[in-house]
C-alpha cells in the first residue's frame, strides 16, 4: 500500500460547483457572498456584548468582536477561558443569555433550527478530534455533506471527495480506511476535507492542533494558512497554540476570564506592552 502524501497540496479552487438542494441554489467559490463598496471590509460574523453562564458560572462576560471578509481571526485563550463556548455561539449551537450574534448579516439567536440550517450550510466546521463518524470510511465521511445537502451525482461526489482529500495530502489509498485506522493528524485532515467539500464561506476551527505532535501541528497550520488563497479565505480559529496563531492569524482576540483582554492585528498583539497580554503570551510560549 502506498503511504498517504505527507504534505497537503496548495489549496486551489474545486472542480465544478455544489448544487445545493432545499432552495439554497448554487454555491460556488464567491457566489452568495456578502459584498460592499471597494475597500470596505465586510463582517461575516458580528458578536456584540455576548454573555453566557452555566449553572450560575458566567463564562462569557460581555464580549464583542467581528470576523471580517478575507481574514483569519484567531481567538486565543487558556483551558476553560470560554473560547469554545464563543465558537458554538457563532455556529448557532448555543444561544446567548444576553447580547447579539449576527452571521452573514442575520441575527441568529432567535432563529429556529430549521431557519439556522441555510446559514450553517454556508459554514465549515472542524471540531476537536475531527468528529468523524466511526462506522464510515474516509470516503463516506467526506461525501456525507454532499449526500445530505446536494443533488450531485455519484461521479460528481467522487470527483469532489478525491479533490478535497488531495488538497489535505491524502490519496486514494486512504478512501476505505475507518477513523480508527487513521493517525491523529490524518483524522484532522479528513475533518478539514469534509468541512471544505461544500465550499463554505467561512471556516470555524476548534483547537485544530490539539493532541497533535509538532510535525502534524505544522501540517495543519500550513493547510489553514493556504485556505486564504484557495477555496475559503475567511476563518475563525480558537486555540491556545501560539505557534499556530503566528502562522495563520491576521487578527487576534485574547480571551481571559470571560473578557477580551485585547483584539488587534497579530503584529500589534506580539508587540503589546499590556501586562495581561504579555503574561498570557509568555505563558503560552512556555507551554507550546
Amino acid at each position: 500500500m502506498r503511504r498517504p502524501a505527507s504534505n497537503p497540496r496548495r489549496v486551489t479552487a474545486p472542480p465544478g460547483r455544489v448544487r445545493a438542494s432545499g432552495g439554497l441554489g448554487a454555491i460556488t467559490g464567491a457566489s452568495a457572498r456578502p459584498s460592499g463598496p471597494p475597500g470596505q471590509s465586510i463582517s461575516l460574523v458580528e458578536v456584540t456584548d455576548l454573555h453566557k453562564a452555566f449553572d450560575g458560572n458566567e463564562v462569557l462576560k460581555g464580549i464583542s468582536v467581528s470576523a471580517e471578509r478575507a481574514e483569519t481571526l484567531v481567538v486565543m485563550g487558556g483551558s476553560g477561558s470560554g473560547k469554545t463556548v464563543f465558537l458554538r455561539h457563532v455556529a448557532g449551537l448555543l444561544r446567548p443569555d444576553e447580547g447579539q450574534v449576527r452571521v452573514f448579516g442575520v441575527n441568529i439567536e432567535k432563529l429556529s433550527e430549521e431557519e439556522l440550517l441555510p446559514l450553517r450550510r454556508r459554514m465549515g466546521f472542524v471540531f476537536q478530534g475531527a468528529a468523524l463518524f466511526d462506522s464510515l470510511t474516509t470516503y463516506e465521511n467526506v461525501a456525507y455533506p454532499l449526500r445530505e445537502h446536494t443533488n450531485l451525482s455519484e461521479p460528481e461526489i467522487r470527483e469532489r471527495v478525491l479533490h478535497f482529500l488531495s488538497l489535505v495530502g491524502l490519496g486514494e489509498e486512504s478512501l476505505e480506511l475507518l477513523p480508527a485506522e487513521l493517525s491523529g493528524g490524518m483524522r484532522k485532515r479528513v475533518g478539514i476535507a469534509r468541512a471544505l467539500v461544500s465550499e463554505p464561506e467561512i471556516m470555524l476551527f476548534d483547537e485544530p492542533t490539539a493532541g497533535l505532535d509538532p510535525t502534524n501541528s505544522k501540517l495543519v497550520a500550513d493547510l489553514i494558512a493556504q485556505l486564504k488563497s484557495g477555496v475559503c479565505d475567511t476563518a475563525i480559529v480558537v486555540t491556545h497554540d501560539l505557534d499556530l496563531t503566528k502562522t495563520i492569524a491576521t487578527r487576534v482576540a485574547i480571551l481571559i476570564h470571560g473578557r477580551f483582554a485585547a483584539v488587534a492585528p497579530l503584529e500589534e498583539i506580539l508587540r503589546s506592552r499590556e501586562p495581561e497580554v504579555q503574561a498570557f503570551l509568555a505563558g503560552e510560549a512556555t507551554t507550546a
